[in-house]
């Protein structure tokens, strides 16, 4: 092994190799997060294969799969979305960002797992708190992705304290929601997950409060 390889914080240019490498591995990390949703939701096996009502039952036992699916379809898709704007910004990365985006990349791996249980388990409370909580860290880690470019000089363009400021805000909003849904989960879990959805009029707000530049973190 080289002298200092793992342990320098070189930077890597962004069109350097080592740039390239580091997008193309989230991004195909996030495709396959997405693609294994999919398999969480199992064909069901039929006693009788003509029957038309066996199937129509078990199929509507599968809506609850069915909904974790889609809603972790999106919520990885956004994910994506904010990560790939992300790194449009960058002029390159050094290695504390690739050890912060490993580690936000290790928790869109897992959600596969959450959802699942989110599917088999959709009226159990713990499984929209785990749910939950795994969400909130991946929206909680956006911003410490943010605030390492910013302070150790890796954008493009300079950022004005009050768009970095708006920028935290609109990456913990959902991190607020997933926290509020805990608590309500034990009351209600078709309430708790109503709260995430929550995210759709906080984000149209938080656009219409957005500070002059602010539109450089949408791409």
């Amino acid at each position: 092994m080289g002298r200092g390889v793992g342990v320098t914080n070189r930077f890597h240019p962004r069109d350097s190799v080592e740039f390239g490498r580091v997008l193309s591995f989230s991004d195909g990390l996030f495709a396959i997060a997405m693609t294994l949703l999919v398999v969480e939701v199992g064909v069901p096996k039929l006693v009788h294969e003509g029957d038309i009502r066996e199937l129509a039952r078990d199929l509507s036992d599968l809506i609850p799969n069915f909904v974790g699916f889609f809603l972790s379809f999106a919520v990885i898709g956004r994910y994506w979305i904010a990560h790939h704007q992300m790194f449009s910004l960058l002029r390159g990365v050094d290695l504390g960002m690739i050890m912060r985006n490993l580690v936000y990349l290790a928790f869109v791996a897992f959600l596969p797992f959450p959802t699942a249980l989110l599917g088999d388990y959709f009226s159990n409370p713990l499984a929209i708190s785990v749910y939950a909580v795994v969400a909130a860290i991946v929206s909680g880690l956006e911003v410490v992705l943010l605030r390492h470019a910013y302070r150790a000089d890796l954008l493009r363009v300079r950022i004005r304290p009050e768009v970095l400021r708006w920028g935290t805000m609109a990456s913990l909003s959902p991190v607020v929601l997933f926290a509020l849904s805990i608590p309500v989960a034990y009351w209600n879990t078709g309430a708790a997950v109503a709260v995430w959805f929550l995210s759709i009029p906080v984000g149209i707000y938080l656009n219409r409060i957005r500070p002059p530049g602010a539109e450089i973190l949408e791409g």
